[in-house]
């Protein structure tokens, strides 16, 4: 496959590390032509705010933006579920003439008394930018009208990356914390920020707080709820797990309500058990509560242990390539498969930043191959050069792998399986085994050697 080349503009976006100077160029936007496997602005902001399950979520624009990012997340609730219906104005060529102001607010306004949300969010999209609609405006104005709070958020697909998309959520969201009441929140209290619930992980992770005796004030944004996350400014710490969509934010409400934050990772046995160790630490003035956390870490390892060292005697030696949103999944995606006695062969995300790559360079071997905002072409290239066992990612890579013999799990929004947390790390082996020991793939033409 020596036929596969790397466009002259992305070369400085992807490193293999050896003896050559690290220098990644990264945070930029896409390439022209190159097909970025990375989504829009307007994606990213959907993405974090999709799962707020009580509010509703209007789309201003074409039909086809609504479409593309229904269902998103596929985020659980344990209660209401408006955020699983789509809306749109499906702004058309006679819109674009003369303005989608007007069937904004008559949409806004019908939904708002069909479903009664707590809140909504309005969504700006590229020919909303373009066309120069208030959306500012109509929002003050059903705000007012209807009593609820109604968010712009400023998410048009062209003004820059997907990580653009996060800071315009954090933004909406932003405005939304500090109109509830705190009288009832703990001295030994968080926010968990950068949770999804994509398979009912946020469920998992509060149930390990709560048993260590932290109260978990709101989620943002997994089985989030409008309530919640306007008196999360009562909590004493903000943990953030997604670092790309939601370190803005916590920064924000570091600033205003002076919460201080901390980052951490819920994939992997090494990470999982320092997320609680590192909350645990931070209330010093409880001793019991890291107590609790070391033997909850203990009992729980020692529940999955032995069926990881199963999996491990037939994984050891395996290849593996990961290719995910944020840079910070990669790191414990690494971390977990030398768990697996797992190598990795190729580290890449759509939005990690020179410290992110960095350490992605520190932990891989020799040969590994470090790309920023890779494109179809490129993860082939080097799925092949590798010779890769397993592919990690989400969706669109998913066909990436299948298409060349490549075992694939799925580690992004589309996913119903948890894989954080204790149980999380032995779904994801479980998965990882299943698809990597497969017959199938010695009949895919590189790994048949029948002729």
């Amino acid at each position: 496959m020596s036929t596969i080349h790397i466009l002259k503009e992305r070369e400085r976006q992807i490193y293999q590390k050896g003896n050559q100077p690290f220098d990644m160029v990264c945070e930029k936007v896409s390439v022209a032509g190159s097909v970025s496997q990375r989504a829009c602005v307007f994606c990213g902001s959907r993405v974090v705010l999709y799962p707020i399950s009580d509010a509703l979520h209007l789309v201003h624009g074409p039909i086809g933006c609504a479409a593309y990012t229904w269902d998103i997340r596929g985020a659980l609730s344990s209660g209401p579920e408006l955020h699983r219906l789509s809306f749109s104005t499906d702004l058309t060529e006679t819109d674009v003439i003369y303005g989608g102001e007007t069937k904004l607010y008559q949409a806004l306004t019908q939904l708002i008394d069909i479903h009664h949300p707590k809140a909504a969010f309005v969504y700006s999209t590229c020919i909303v930018g373009l066309i120069g609609d208030d959306v500012t405006s109509v929002c003050k104005k059903v705000e007012k009208e209807k009593g609820i709070p109604v968010f712009p958020v400023h998410s048009e697909g062209f003004k820059g990356t997907k990580k653009d998309g996060y800071k315009a959520a954090c933004d909406a969201l932003f405005k939304l914390i500090g109109k509830g009441a705190i009288d009832d929140i703990s001295p030994c209290s968080i926010n968990i920020l950068g949770e999804f619930n994509i398979g009912g992980e946020a469920w998992i992770i509060r149930d390990y707080y709560e048993r260590m005796g932290i109260q978990v004030v709101s989620i943002m944004t997994g089985d989030g709820r409008v309530e919640e996350i306007g008196k999360s400014h009562g909590a004493k710490l903000n943990v953030v797990q997604c670092s790309g969509s939601m370190t803005h934010l916590a920064k924000a409400m570091q600033e205003k309500y002076n919460i201080p934050f901390i980052r951490v990772s819920y994939f992997g046995i090494e990470d999982m058990a320092q997320a609680l160790y590192d909350v645990a630490s931070h209330f010093k003035e409880k001793p019991e509560i890291m107590e609790k956390t070391r033997e909850l870490v203990r009992k729980e390892v020692s529940d999955i242990y032995p069926m990881l060292q199963k999996y491990k005697a037939d994984l050891k030696g395996k290849k593996a390539a990961i290719y995910v949103g944020g840079a910070f999944k990669a790191f414990s995606l690494i971390k977990a498969l030398k768990h697996l006695g797992m190598t990795t062969v190729l580290a890449g995300s759509q939005t990690g930043d020179k410290d992110d790559y960095e350490v992605l360079r520190q932990m891989c071997d020799d040969g590994a191959v470090i790309v920023d905002d890779a494109n179809p072409l490129e993860l082939s290239k080097y799925l092949i050069e590798k010779d890769a066992d397993l592919l990690i990612g989400g969706v669109k890579e998913r066909p990436i792998g299948y298409k060349l013999g490549v075992g694939f799990c799925d580690h992004n929004h589309e996913r119903k399986t948890p894989l954080a947390g204790f149980v999380g790390m032995l779904n994801f082996a479980k998965e990882v085994h299943a698809t990597v020991t497969s017959p199938v793939w010695q009949f895919t033409p590189r790994r048949d050697n029948s002729g």
